[in-house]
């Protein structure tokens, strides 16, 4: 953010000699003899220390860091990378010193020089680190470093304290010294006259303000003491956006409901903007739609148009001279989008907002956090929480949300990654802050049909059909977008492979329905391999081939944090062995159902033959978020169907009766031909 030029500013150089003069701390020897920490045991790594100081008159933040290596895993962090930025507005690092800690004290300086990394180029713009290797570190060892980070005098960066992480952290300390004269947002247009901040502390954590003895300079500080690790766990929610921290953030506005107010009329006002819709978009909706089609026909139709359109989040953006080099000008409209036939998906979702206008129906945009990403936080007072967009049209008095900008995704539906999760969306009357429904789960559907012929060795052969609705097949059409033909053929000839038992020949026959979304997308495969495991006169089967290799889903007796698999959905299996003469069979599993609060529910049944045997498992989840409070629960279905799913069917091998004498054989004698 742009600051007055009207206040004297102190030489960098000199204040950062004055930093340079701090004392490294003193080791205590419970720390040079520290092996592990009681808090996480097998932990590679201990924070002893972390200290950020940030102060805005004098553009600056100071970082110091204290670090214990235990195992050998946590040598890696003697590698440090601080990352930084060029251009407008653009970082320097600089007064970076550091050292190593032997656990006998010994030790050793950084000598060194820091080198640059090149992480990402836009234009003038370069995401850049710089990177050193800090000497000697062992097993034992105590690694400390500081640095600074230093901007433009005419700019400010209010902080972010990012308290937790993956390493357990003993103590830390936090400042900040806001700038004491008038801040301006990036464009001049508004006063960003006080500080706020969103919170996420742990519980008797807490931000002080103060003021500098002997000035009127405000400061904030924070201390914490004995933060844990971040919880690491399949199934969870993108806790990375609301791991302990504080965010900071200079503003004109007193409260969240003032902010999103106003920030949202001003974002909708330019995104209408671009919405339109101008005559370009008129003309291409009206002469997709038929007067007598209904609400709902009419939707449908511009969405299907839309879909047509390349979309360049799953392909590439034109740079300007190609665009130029097509006699086309720069985009400015939703009315570009419609004479290139191409945008990015949020562009191709506004474009269908303009086009719903366009023939008289209500459409809004909403703008989302992508849930696979990040949570959306309403009291954190910025738009860069926003992601993606999406569509909400009032069909008959009901609002239905549309997701354009996800290439394949069916009309009506949201990709699961902008289901359940809040954003700002436009209204009658300006914007509100709401959230996204989740889908049913029969949006998501997946089938796994096998109908294999058995030799008397176990051997299995025959046909396999895996068929997708919703996400399951939104996501492998996205493969597809990824790569070629080939390419997708050998990741869903993979993905079968690691499904069945191991050995087992597979291959990919056809792929249907795949760039129409409207259908289910079905993959038939032939397949060929052991699938018995022999013991003496019998032969073992497993009761479902999809699950022989799948791992416990939840196998940790507790759980902290919320469980998140993502979408509800249906799994149907069928498998069916046909038997050779000389196999029977002696046994198949017992049939069973289970249900969890009308949430998750499976069945697993079998169907007998004289030659064949036909095993069913169907599962159903009916909604992808559970509480930790609901985790023994749900862990206990899923244990009683991974129980099941590694339950047999056994056959016997066919032996001749005792008391049925043996077939003798049968003899023709010939006739003597007959003399005259």
């Amino acid at each position: 953010m742009k600051i007055s030029l009207t206040a004297a500013v102190l030489s960098l150089p000199l204040f950062a000699a004055s930093l340079r003069a701090q004392q490294w701390t003193a080791p205590t020897p419970e720390e040079l003899s520290m092996t592990s920490i009681p808090e996480v045991p097998g932990a590679a790594a201990v924070y002893l220390y972390k200290e950020q100081i940030t102060d805005d008159n004098m553009h600056m933040y100071s970082i110091y860091v204290r670090e214990k290596i235990l195992t050998e895993k946590g040598i890696d962090d003697a590698n440090v990378e601080l990352p930084y930025f060029t251009g407008e507005n653009g970082t320097t690092i600089y007064a970076i010193s550091g050292r190593t800690i032997h656990p006998d004290g010994t030790i050793v300086p950084f000598a060194g020089k820091p080198y640059d990394k090149l992480i990402a180029k836009s234009g003038h713009a370069q995401e850049k680190a710089k990177v050193f290797t800090l000497p000697a570190v062992e097993v034992g060892s105590i690694i400390e470093y500081r640095y600074r980070i230093g901007y433009d005098d005419n700019v400010v960066f209010s902080p972010d304290w990012m308290i937790q992480s993956d390493t357990y952290l003993r103590k830390a300390h936090y400042s900040w010294k806001p700038s004491s004269r008038m801040v301006t947002s990036n464009d001049g247009s508004d006063t960003e006259g006080h500080v706020m901040w969103t919170p996420i502390l742990p519980e008797g954590a807490k931000v002080v303000e103060t003021t500098v003895p002997g000035s009127n300079q405000d400061q904030l500080s924070l201390d914490v003491a004995n933060v844990p690790p971040m919880i690491r766990e399949e199934y969870m929610p993108p806790m990375d956006s609301v791991s302990y921290r504080v965010l900071f953030y200079y503003t004109g506005y007193r409260t969240s409901q003032e902010y999103w107010d106003k920030v949202g009329k001003r974002w909708s006002k330019e995104r209408d903007k671009f919405i339109g819709p101008d005559a370009t978009v008129r003309d291409f909706a009206n002469s997709l739609v038929a007067p007598a089609d209904t609400q709902d026909q009419k939707a449908r139709k511009l969405y299907d148009a839309v879909m047509q359109f390349e979309n360049t989040d799953y392909t590439r953006a034109r740079t300007s001279q190609e665009e130029k080099a097509s006699g086309l000008k720069d985009l400015k409209d939703a009315g570009d989008i419609v004479k290139r036939k191409r945008g990015t998906g949020d562009q191709l979702a506004e474009l269908y907002v303009g086009m719903a206008r366009a023939v008289g129906l209500k459409a809004y945009l909403m703008g989302i956090a992508d849930r696979s990403q990040r949570i959306f936080l309403p009291n954190y007072l910025s738009l860069q929480q926003i992601d993606d967009y999406i569509a909400i049209v009032n069909i008959d008095g009901k609002d239905v949300f549309f997701d354009p900008g996800t290439r394949y995704c069916e009309p009506e539906h949201l990709a699961w990654r902008h289901t359940f999760i809040g954003g700002l969306r436009q209204t009658d009357n300006g914007t509100a802050l709401t959230g996204t429904p989740l889908e049913s789960y029969k949006f998501s559907h997946v089938s796994r049909i096998a109908d294999l012929k058995l030799d008397d060795h176990g051997v299995a052969s025959g046909p396999v059909t895996l068929t997708f609705t919703g996400d399951p097949a939104l996501s492998w059409r996205h493969v597809a977008l990824r790569g070629d033909e080939t390419s997708l053929k050998t990741d869903l000839k993979h993905d079968l492979e690691e499904m069945l038992p191991g050995g087992m020949d597979v291959d990919v026959t056809s792929v249907e329905n795949l760039t129409d979304y409207t259908k289910p997308l079905k993959v038939k495969f032939d397949v060929k391999g052991a699938v018995g495991t022999g013991t003496g006169k019998r032969l073992m089967l497993p009761a479902d081939l999809f699950e022989i290799n799948a791992k416990p889903k939840f196998p940790g007796p507790k759980r902290e944090v919320l469980v998140d698999m993502r979408y509800a959905a249906a799994t149907q299996d069928a498998v069916r062995f046909t038997i050779p003469e000389g196999l029977q069979i002696e046994s198949i599993p017992a049939p069973e159902k289970e249900l969890m609060s009308a949430s998750i529910a499976f069945d697993v049944s079998s169907k007998r033959a004289p030659n064949s045997v036909t095993l069913f498992r169907n599962l159903t989840v009916g909604r992808p978020i559970f509480e930790p409070k609901e985790y023994a629960d749900l862990r206990g279905i899923y244990s009683k169907l991974e129980t099941k799913d590694q339950e047999t069917v056994v056959l016997t091998r066919a032996t001749a009766s005792a008391s049925t004498p043996a077939a003798q054989p049968v003899v023709t004698v010939a006739s003597k031909p007959s003399g005259n």
